[in-house]
């Protein structure tokens, strides 16, 4: 059973899912310095806004602008949900925490938790989004909430395609949020030396470190049939994917790429495509040092065509979990436009790639996404 898209909703620093585009083909950046934590100095970050945006405010945003993009209006009673996040309510977490320490300085024994509310706790834990938009949609079908650190958002749409190939819902809301401006994540990743401090420059020389960034990208998945018989415009189809783990390492990736090179072989087997059928690559492109490094090997060893590849995380961040939610939405756009995106920040590349600096007018067929996360999650999904 063939699945389609028929809505897209996006959230990035750069604006809405067409001023994203836009400003992607012309080579701007929406990440700025900022300082939205005193304890903190001023880093470049992709915010939506001048403060972080809360998980929930994003969420209903995207899921309304998907529904009104494809022509739906709730209540939708049989679709089926499929929402992801890496970070989940962490923000809410931590101010919860940041105010019990508040109230209990230098206390040795177990503090009384009693005295600070957290208004409706049960509407913070990690799977909420996904709960959140079943009460949006009034929809009784299945929900699934996935983590899987930065491979969430394309897990997320393989699992929502899935569930209309297994035919137990004929439309599926799926996507990926995240909302991770929060002092433990600047902290946790400026511990490991993660962080950029100029801004983010995929597969450059000079690549510093990842930006971090708040955004997210929610679809409307229906069975090819379904979309025809109400006469609904159709972004692209997924023809498949592939999903792996390297069992390695906590943060790092294997530098063999065996189990990556499985996801992509997987991927295109299941989409009955050759690597040769690949017109396009939106690479994961963090400006890591390892992941870039790995990731242009794994390209080169198993593309001999020359494809070309770019990231789009120099001019919106990186998401984390909504980031392969996000590199499918301007998969799609790409597809939908014949137009390749440029690698925004690329100045000087370190890799012997055909990566796209400028935006470019092509045929564009077929197309893989790749998305690759802590813990060695490998994801990779094919789009016509």
């Amino acid at each position: 059973m063939n699945v389609v898209v028929t809505g897209i909703g996006l959230l990035s620093c750069l604006g809405d899912l067409t001023e994203s585009w836009q400003s992607l083909l012309a080579g701007k950046s929406g990440i700025k310095l900022h300082q939205p934590f005193p304890a903190f100095a001023p880093r470049p970050l992709g915010l939506i806004d001048q403060t972080p945006i809360s998980l929930s405010s994003l969420t209903e945003q995207l899921v309304h602008t998907a529904l009104k993009d494809a022509n739906l209006t709730t209540p939708l009673a049989e679709c089926g949900v499929v929402m992801g996040s890496s970070r989940g309510y962490q923000a809410v977490w931590e101010q919860w925490l940041t105010s019990i320490a508040r109230h209990h300085p230098r206390q040795t024994s177990p503090p009384d938790y009693s005295s600070i509310r957290l208004e409706s706790w049960l509407d913070h834990l990690p799977h909420h989004c996904a709960i959140a938009t079943a009460r949006l949609l009034g929809s009784t079908g299945p929900v699934l909430a996935p983590m899987a650190a930065c491979a969430t958002g394309i897990w997320a749409i393989a699992q929502g395609v899935e569930l209309i190939q297994q035919g137990r819902c004929q439309r599926v809301i799926a996507g990926a949020v995240e909302a991770p401006i929060t002092p433990l994540n600047l902290a946790s990743f400026e511990q490991m030396g993660a962080l950029a401090t100029t801004g983010c420059y995929p597969f450059d020389h000079k690549r510093e470190g990842l930006v971090l960034a708040e955004g997210g990208a929610v679809f409307v998945l229906e069975s090819e049939a379904n979309a025809a018989q109400r006469g609904a415009l159709i972004y692209g189809r997924v023809l498949g994917f592939g999903l792996t783990c390297d069992a390695y390492h906590v943060s790092a990736p294997d530098r063999n790429f065996h189990s990556a090179a499985m996801a992509v072989k997987q991927c295109l087997e299941r989409s009955c495509l050759l690597n040769s059928d690949i017109d396009y690559i939106h690479a994961h492109g963090t400006s890591t040092q390892l992941n870039d490094h790995r990731e242009a090997q794994l390209i080169k060893h198993l593309f001999s065509h020359r494809v070309a590849v770019s990231s789009t995380k120099g001019a919106t961040g990186h998401t984390l979990g909504a980031s392969g939610a996000m590199g499918i939405a301007f998969s799609l756009m790409a597809l939908r436009h014949q137009q390749l995106p440029p690698c925004v920040g690329l100045q000087e590349s370190a890799f012997d790639l055909n990566l796209i600096t400028q935006p470019q007018q092509q045929t564009i067929c077929s197309v893989l996404c790749f998305g690759f996360g802590f813990g060695g999650q490998n994801a990779v999904i094919a789009l016509a």
